[in-house]
């Protein structure tokens, strides 16, 4: 995209290696047991999929499309599902995965969401717990990377559905303009 340039912030070797790591702690942790794992579309699918591809325990998978509206970049936490879960969660283990959490007001709602459906439990997993913008405060139960601030594209994270096929993950930052 002209107007911007990308500083690499996490490589894709330092990414699978914490994917793996982050499989292996699941693994562990449901060991015996075969939770569901929901992704949130779309920008999660790269980080899902190599994420259960790195798993030593059985699981099922579905996804929820949900989008919140707001003015500018700040969201409302209203939150409307596109596409919610099919699969029936009541009873079951349930994970979350997440590309990214921001201002956590739309994971916070989907999790809300999903309890009422009666799991046995609702865990959190993201790549990246990013605490510039958060606005409430949610429990994330495996993460890959804190990152501070920046906005970041890569591995599925967009700017204008642009950068999500970037193996690496890089800032995006405004070129200055020649004067």
């Amino acid at each position: 995209m002209e107007g911007y340039g990308k500083e690499i912030l996490l490589s894709r070797d330092k990414i699978q290696k914490r994917v793996r790591e982050l499989a292996l702690d699941i693994s562990r942790d449901y060991q015996g047991k075969e939770p569901i794992l929901i992704g949130i579309l779309n920008g999660v699918i790269f980080f899902f999929t190599d994420l259960i591809r790195n798993m030593t325990i059985p699981v099922k998978l579905d996804f929820i499309r949900a989008a919140s509206y707001g003015s500018g970049t700040a969201s409302s936490g209203v939150i409307r599902f596109s596409k919610d879960v099919e699969i029936d969660i009541q009873g079951q283990d349930v994970i979350v995965v997440e590309d990214i959490v921001d201002t956590g007001l739309t994971l916070s709602k989907i999790k809300e969401s999903l309890e009422k459906k009666g799991p046995a439990s609702v865990k959190i997993c993201v790549l990246i717990d990013k605490r510039e913008r958060r606005e409430t405060e949610i429990t994330i139960d495996y993460y890959g990377f804190h990152v501070e601030e920046g906005f970041i594209v890569g591995y599925g994270l967009d700017f204008n559905e642009q950068y999500r096929h970037l193996p690496d993950i890089f800032v995006l930052k405004e070129k200055e303009s020649p004067t």
